[in-house]
């Protein structure tokens, strides 16, 4: 018998923005801007403030409509089918507006019945989503009493009551504890593994690194595309490497013409993926060096972040 293998589907483009502007009177908020999110994955979308990250944002929700480009989520155009995209889109706002006398479970079955979903499977749905972002002892407590931070995750749970396929996370990570940040980056990346895009704006970037799948970043409105792609994929070369014997190091890498840049406590070298950077450890190692401290030199997102000086604010 014959066993026929299917070749992997490609993947879907959920997000796609083509050559996207809005204007605010004589402010160019956003001037062709340009990008795409597959679903299965996290976008991040990078910037300083005032970029235009949040009003691209609310772009693509369906919230403005642009004044130039092109715009398609979950295979729909905002402008000709607005209730389809915000039926396919979960939108997280940098700040929740809550009913403050409602508790969090009849918050989130409110919304869930503003989806068309029966009330007995939203007050389902809100307690499963609670749990899910560790809310589930303030479910008969009003929003009001929610610190920043919870009320950060009620806004999450609300996002997803209606199961989207697009998730639009504007700040997510503002007001949580560190506790409260890595279980938002797991369940970022739960929700991507279940199929969603996920598309991110986020300042915290070190965190950022272990989250996404790939960046977009913004300055004055624009989005850099390959420029910005060739940055990161530079800065993920840089390897710091320290040692017991610093003196020891350096002379074996420039003993085999190994370009370095020398730190107080080591040196700075470029090494091309992790393959190459088991080999350059083992090598080392062979070579009578004790290593401390291997690894990349720190986030590479934060690192291309600041290379965008063009804009500062």
């Amino acid at each position: 018998m014959t066993t026929t293998i299917e070749p992997e589907a490609p993947p879907r483009a959920a997000i796609v923005a083509q050559g996207v502007a809005r204007s605010f009177g004589d402010v160019r908020a956003v001037d062709n801007a340009t990008l795409t999110v597959q679903a299965g994955s996290v976008t991040a979308l990078i910037g300083p403030n005032g970029c235009g990250k949040t009003t691209l944002m609310l772009m693509l929700a369906g919230l403005l409509r642009p004044n130039e480009g092109t715009i398609s989520v979950g295979g729909n155009d905002p402008r000709t089918d607005a209730a389809a995209v915000r039926g396919s889109i979960g939108w997280m706002p940098d700040q929740l507006g809550s009913w403050d006398n409602l508790t969090c479970l009849q918050t989130l079955t409110l919304i869930g019945q503003a989806y068309r979903i029966p009330k007995a499977e939203s007050r389902a749905r809100g307690d499963a989503l609670l749990a899910r972002v560790h809310l589930e002892e303030f479910a008969q407590r009003p929003a009001r009493v929610l610190s920043r931070g919870q009320k950060q995750r009620l806004s999450l749970a609300r996002a997803l009551m209606h199961d989207p396929e697009v998730l639009l996370l504007d700040e997510p990570a503002n007001g949580l504890d560190p506790r409260s940040r890595i279980e938002l980056r797991d369940l970022v990346r739960e929700l991507a593994a279940e199929g969603r895009a996920v598309l991110i704006s986020s300042h915290v970037l070190a965190e950022l690194d272990e989250m996404v799948d790939d960046a977009i970043f913004m300055s004055k409105g624009r989005t850099l595309g390959d420029e910005a792609s060739a940055m990161v994929a530079e800065a993920k070369t840089k390897y710091r490497i320290d040692a017991l014997d610093r003196d020891l190091l350096i002379s074996t890498l420039r003993g085999s013409s190994v370009p370095v840049e020398e730190t107080p406590t080591g040196v700075v070298v470029r090494i091309d993926g992790d393959t190459n950077a088991a080999e350059a450890l083992a090598w080392l190692v062979s070579k009578g060096v004790r290593v401390h401290r291997f690894g990349p030199v720190g986030s590479a997102l934060e690192q291309t972040y600041m290379a965008m000086n063009e804009e500062r604010r």
